[in-house]
C-alpha cells in the first residue's frame, strides 16, 4: 500500500483550526504558487544559483508540510539540504520527480478542497 499524497489528519486540522473557507484560500494559493517554485527551482538550477535553488525547494517544502503531503515536503527538503551538485549529478532528474510528485499532491488537494 502506498502513502496517501495528504495525511488527511494534518489536512483535517487545518480545516479545524482555520476553517474551510480559509483552507480552500490556501490551497488556491499553494496551487498557483507551486509551479512556480518549480520553475524558480529549474531556472536556479539551469543558472547555478544555489541560495535562489535552497530557498525555492525550502518555501516548497513549507507550504507541502502545511498540508500534510509528506512526500513531497521530504523530496523538497532533499533539494533544499543537497543543493545544485546531487541535482547536477543526476541530470536534472530529482526536479523532474518533485514535479511529478506536486502534480499528484495538486490533484489530492484539488479533491479535498472541492469536496
Amino acid at each position: 500500500m502506498t502513502e496517501p499524497m495528504i495525511d488527511r489528519a494534518i489536512f483535517d486540522e487545518l480545516e479545524e483550526a482555520a476553517g474551510p473557507e480559509f483552507v480552500a484560500e490556501l490551497v488556491d494559493t499553494f496551487l498557483t504558487e507551486a509551479p512556480l517554485m518549480l520553475d524558480e527551482l529549474r531556472h536556479s538550477f539551469a543558472q547555478r544559483e544555489a541560495d535562489n535553488f535552497r530557498r525555492a525547494a525550502h518555501s516548497l517544502k513549507s507550504n507541502a508540510n502545511t498540508f500534510g503531503a509528506h512526500t513531497l515536503g521530504a523530496m523538497a527538503k532533499e533539494l533544499e539540504l543537497g543543493g545544485l551538485a546531487p541535482v547536477a549529478e543526476a541530470n536534472g532528474q530529482p526536479i523532474e520527480a518533485l514535479a511529478q510528485e506536486y502534480a499528484r499532491v495538486a490533484a489530492a488537494l484539488t479533491e479535498l478542497r472541492d469536496a
